[in-house]
């Protein structure tokens, strides 16, 4: 068997496709891509690509290795994304060759279904009673884990005020809900060392589930430093790329959650081994997802053979309960908070490629950029 041919498709609201054709006729998807350079990602899926043609789509490490290193410069976002999505089209092909899903292939089965967490967070900056009122209706979906993001944007050293703010909307989701379900918050890397620390003492009693990106990535030191002022778990991942990545982070117990995206972090195999040295370190793994329905099967696969699972993230746009109810042609179904083990060939999905034309657009979305209100300068979004 041997790759021909690769085809991508920049789908609303901000997806790219890949389809991976081989000489036999059979098929593979992946989901390469990264938010706000989707076409940059694109071009790059195909330069790569160009390196595999004409090779066994089952080899896939070898091709990892391949389209990883043939090159001096190595790793980044964009050529990471790009690897990710060829790599889940190949693990695609594998599975259907022998009929097995990805999660057979990897070890088998830890769990029979997989807890989800739910967005709460209907527009940017909510008021108390839209965050309150959006809680409730993913609660009595059966949601028993939800997230939210602090708000934005934040100055390096916030006020009094500011501080007291979230917190009491935070109080006040606590109270909408109740202590049985799990709620996170995501900093997304916007609060600064400096402002980190205060937040997360005034947030302790409310019990958080995990705070994610609590200060931005690169700098680990930085983040161990927050994990060891908080009794609140750390989460992060969602912008580090391959398990050498994620090293320092768990040498330096800079986190108790670790949050590899499958779209960006190298794929599957590449979280599979995170995993694995996570659980040397009693660390647990929550997929990052808020791309579309070909990376949420992909984290699915992960989910379901990995012992150290703690929830998966649904996706955030194109109405979160889509699934790919539109293009897949059987789209996966969350019941009380869980979804099922997929149990078809490959990823656990057939995508529906008559309604992929409805969705096409020239890939063009971009990031958020946001500003400070006093002296217009650029804030973390």
């Amino acid at each position: 068997m041997k790759i021909v041919k690769f085809e991508t498709y920049n789908l609303l609201p901000r997806w790219l496709f890949l389809k991976i054709t081989t000489d036999e006729g059979v098929c593979g998807w992946g989901e390469p891509v990264i938010e706000g350079k989707s076409t940059v990602v694109e071009e790059a899926v195909h330069t790569l690509g160009k390196m595999i043609i004409g090779e066994d789509p089952m080899n896939i490490e070898h091709l990892w290795q391949l389209m990883y290193r043939g090159s001096f410069y190595r790793g980044g976002a964009i050529i990471c994304s790009a690897i990710s999505g060829i790599e889940q089209a190949l693990w695609d092909i594998k599975g259907k060759v022998y009929g097995l899903p990805v999660w057979q292939m990897l070890g088998g089965k830890c769990r029979d279904r997989i807890r989800m967490y739910a967005h709460i967070t209907p527009v940017e900056n909510p008021s108390v009673e839209e965050l309150c009122k959006a809680a409730r209706e993913k609660v009595a979906q059966g949601y028993t884990a939800l997230k939210t993001p602090i708000h934005v944007p934040l100055r390096h050293i916030d006020t009094m005020k500011t501080v007291e703010t979230y917190v009491n909307k935070f109080a006040a989701l606590r109270e909408a809900v109740g202590k049985d379900i799990d709620i996170a918050i995501d900093f997304h890397g916007r609060v600064s060392p400096a402002m980190a620390p205060i937040f997360c003492r005034e947030l302790e009693k409310y019990y958080p589930m995990f705070v994610e990106e609590p200060v931005l990535p690169e700098n680990v030191d930085c983040m161990a430093r927050i994990a060891q002022s908080t009794t609140i778990p750390i989460a992060t991942g969602e912008r580090l790329f391959t398990p050498w990545a994620f090293r320092q982070v768990l040498e330096k117990q800079a986190a108790n959650v670790l949050q590899p995206d499958l779209s960006h972090c190298g794929g599957i195999l590449s979280t599979f081994k995170i995993a694995a040295m996570a659980a040397n370190y009693y660390v647990n793994i929550a997929p990052h997802n808020p791309l579309g329905p070909i990376a949420l099967s992909s984290c699915l696969q992960i989910d379901t053979c990995i012992p150290n699972f703690t929830a998966q993230e649904n996706i955030r746009l194109g109405d979160g309960s889509d699934l790919g109810k539109n293009l897949f042609k059987k789209a996966f179904e969350i019941k009380d908070g869980y979804i099922d083990i997929p149990t078809a060939p490959g990823l656990g999905f057939e995508v529906n490629e008559d309604a992929i034309k409805d969705y096409i657009y020239d890939g063009s979305w971009s990031c958020p950029v946001y500003y400070h209100e006093d002296d217009h300068s650029v804030a973390d979004w």
